[in-house]
């Protein structure tokens, strides 16, 4: 990646106030409560500041770093202390909605008050707090303030504390619609993380978390193993190819006979049939009968295990009394939007790079799904075969609450962008 190519100036925040002097429309909910907290600061009501430091320490901040001091820190690279124009020293950090798109010499790191005061450098008094903005706040950061910090973050803050939920930005997002319905396509992950879905400032879960994310998740060290990862799974050639194989013999003779009620038998030895059949073609990989018998076995025991799922699906609510999954394309697709995302966050992806991924993955879920249902039951059976081994656990459980959530909250990328 070419650092002159995505350079700019928008390396700390800066959103002002409205011009006509009313009241500012926050990125999202969190600043919106900020700024509600701060006026009321402002108004006099001692409890204010108190409940802005308390709403800091149960979700985190984000605070700027040069990428060179960044890179193989962990996490841990000094707190900047900026000095202001009067000779203050302060540290800047910032709420995730406030961030501004990334930087090629700047990144975010996620951090917490506790966090903040285990880096805090000594002569420096100040914490502030989304400088910038609208939601601006100052706290004192002297060792009485700092044991308050320490006794907030054991009290209230909790690693998985943000996660499961719908997170919309209200402003700064991206208004192409193939854009959006591409980021709609990381729902599931979005939902599970806490994240914003519709933004291309992404900063996930701070930079240093998003490059050991990466390769502990994904094997993915580098810019080209992120080019390799991502073409692969918008391709859907992550997802194994024998969950694909067993589904399109059954579109196959669901098309050909008219109906979707296809017996198990007949789908079990049309599988059988096919992979023999290939066996013996031109492109045979080569199996000797053993192997050949062991690899049928497989296949006509996925068939069963497709059906059983897709009978809790029914059950549960995310498939209709008559409905199947036609595809596992969005197990990969729903990740491929992800990973473009957090290729952004890790450095190893352009801006350019991140929007034509999503927008693929947005176009391959519109060529393969009919609806955000079909394409969320396929990507709840996809991760369930990978990782569920027919448990029904939390593999299975989370993700469903997921999909409950999404085809019903207000905010869901689902209710504000079609698929079609």
């Amino acid at each position: 990646m070419h650092a002159e190519d995505e350079m700019h100036d928008e390396i700390l925040p800066h959103l002002p106030d409205p011009d006509d002097g009313g009241r500012w429309r926050a990125p999202a909910l969190r600043e919106q409560r900020l700024y509600e907290l701060m006026r009321r600061d402002e108004a006099g009501e001692e409890r204010a500041h108190y409940e802005y430091l308390r709403l800091i320490a149960a979700e985190g901040l984000y605070r700027p770093v040069p990428l060179p001091a960044a890179e193989g820190s962990d996490g841990t690279a000094p707190l900047t202390v900026m000095t202001l124009q009067d000779g203050r020293r302060v540290v800047p950090a910032y709420t995730v909605g406030v961030l501004p798109r990334p930087h090629p010499e700047v990144v975010y790191e996620f951090t917490t008050l506790g966090g903040l005061d285990a880096l805090w450098p000594d002569g420096v008094d100040i914490l502030l707090v989304n400088g910038g903005t609208p939601c601006t706040k100052w706290f004192l950061a002297d060792e009485d303030e700092r044991e308050v910090w320490r006794d907030l973050h054991v009290e209230l803050f909790q690693p998985d504390g943000m996660c499961d939920r719908v997170e919309t930005r209200w402003t700064g997002a991206p208004d192409d619609e193939a854009v959006l319905r591409g980021l709609a396509c990381g729902a599931h992950l979005c939902y599970a993380n806490g994240d914003a879905w519709n933004t291309l400032d992404w900063h996930g879960a701070g930079y240093a978390n998003e490059v050991e994310g990466l390769s502990r998740d994904w094997d993915i060290d580098g810019r080209d193993d992120w080019l390799d990862t991502q073409e692969q799974l918008l391709r859907c050639e992550v997802s194994a190819w024998q969950w694909h194989f067993v589904l399109d013999v059954r579109n196959l003779l669901i098309r050909e006979s008219g109906s979707a009620r296809i017996d198990p038998v007949a789908w079990r030895d049309h599988v059988e049939t096919a992979v023999r059949a290939q066996a013996d073609g031109p492109d045979a990989a080569g199996f000797d009968a053993a192997t050949l018998d062991a690899h049928v076995r497989i296949l006509r025991g996925l068939v069963g295990e497709v059906m059983r799922y897709e009978a809790r699906f029914r059950a549960d609510g995310l498939l209709p009394p008559d409905g199947y999954v036609r595809s596992v394309a969005a197990w990969d697709l729903g990740r491929a939007s992800m990973v473009a995302r957090r290729g952004r966050g890790a450095r190893y992806a352009t801006q350019a790079e991140l929007r034509d991924a999503v927008e693929r993955a947005g176009k391959g879920a519109q060529g393969v799904y009919g609806s955000w249902a079909e394409f969320s039951a396929g990507y709840v059976l996809g991760r369930c075969l990978h990782f569920d081994e027919e448990a029904f656990g939390d593999w299975y459980t989370t993700v469903l609450d997921a999909h409950r959530a999404l085809m019903t909250h207000p905010e869901s990328p689902w209710a504000a962008i079609p698929l079609h």
